[in-house]
């Protein structure tokens, strides 16, 4: 019996279709499994609406001071407290960022995952100086469904090392930020000789200040978390070095009501995306209240006034 010719000679351009289409297919899955994911989804739930943002920190825990657990003995109690003034996001350690996560419901902050821990905050300098990493940092992240991860970029005086190890750890967590499309919240912190400040004193030169934001930049940063300088009226500066960055101002030390919510003011207006602010925040006698009245500064462009009528309704 004659067979078909088609059944000896199967139609050419079938063949070329299926050889394109398996190539195509196998390098649409090699790029899949190579190329960064986007980190947008994710800023968006960190930022609001208007490109801004006020991170609530309260992973002081983490640094193994005494100081620092005050406002915060009762992590539970404090993390609800916060959460029932509704900022955009909280920044926590791991081990305790579930009491965030399994609250049930949308209408919680967003959480920004800490993942280093260091020994620099006391009033006196050990003689072993270490920024240490947690381990799988990025995958720890993705499991608690964090919005951010967030790193120290740290600057001691005659601490090279310190700074080195710094350095180190953002080049190691920077392409896995990239892989998975989770944003990078890099802190330069620039502090001042422990001796002579007391303990974890920020150094409000902006001379300083400047070139470790710029290096902050340098090494990946999606968002910067920057100290504040003496001068507020010379923050635009370091705006301006971020280049384009967001730029969230870190709160510093405890200060009084009127100080912080006029200093939060005049960040705003020099082009600052946000603040992150923890003792100021957590140590008050209505954290709640302070809460919604920096979230007003942020977000409703509230002058001072109208800030400290909130806080003190």
């Amino acid at each position: 019996m004659e067979v078909e010719k088609k059944d000896i000679h199967p139609n050419p351009f079938a063949i070329y279709n299926i050889v394109i289409y398996t190539t195509i297919k196998k390098h649409i899955t090699s790029f899949s499994r190579r190329a960064p994911m986007n980190a947008a989804p994710r800023l968006s739930r960190l930022l609001a609406a208007d490109g801004k943002c006020f991170d609530v920190a309260i992973d002081h825990g983490f640094f193994n001071e005494r100081t620092f657990l005050n406002g915060i003995e009762d992590m539970r109690h404090a993390i609800l407290t916060i959460v029932s003034a509704n900022p955009d996001a909280i920044q926590l350690a791991p081990g305790l960022a579930p009491l965030l996560q399994n609250l049930l419901g949308k209408a919680k902050p967003s959480l920004v995952l800490r993942t280093d821990v260091a020994n620099v905050y006391g009033k006196e300098l050990p003689r072993y100086l270490y920024s240490r990493m947690i381990e799988n940092a990025v995958e720890q992240s993705l499991a608690l469904d964090a919005a951010c991860v967030v790193v120290n970029l740290l600057q001691l005086p005659g601490q090279a090392e310190l700074h080195a190890q710094c350095v180190e750890n953002i080049c190691h967590l920077k392409p896995q930020c990239d892989r998975y499309g989770m944003p990078l919240m890099i802190e330069p912190l620039v502090m001042q000789q422990n001796a002579e400040a007391g303990g974890y004193m920020v150094d409000g030169d902006i001379d300083k200040i400047l070139p470790l934001v710029r290096q902050a930049v340098e090494l990946g940063a999606d968002i910067i978390k920057a100290d504040p300088c003496d001068d507020v009226s010379q923050y635009h500066t370091v705006v301006e070095v971020a280049s384009g960055c967001p730029v969230l101002v870190r709160g510093g030390g405890k200060a009084s009501d009127e100080e912080i919510v006029t200093r939060t003011y005049r960040l705003m207006r020099q082009g600052a995306s946000g603040i992150v602010y923890g003792r100021n925040v957590i140590q008050h006698e209505r954290p709640a209240a302070m809460t919604r009245a920096l979230m007003a500064l942020v977000h409703e462009n509230a002058t001072p006034e109208q800030a400290m009528k909130i806080l003190q309704g």
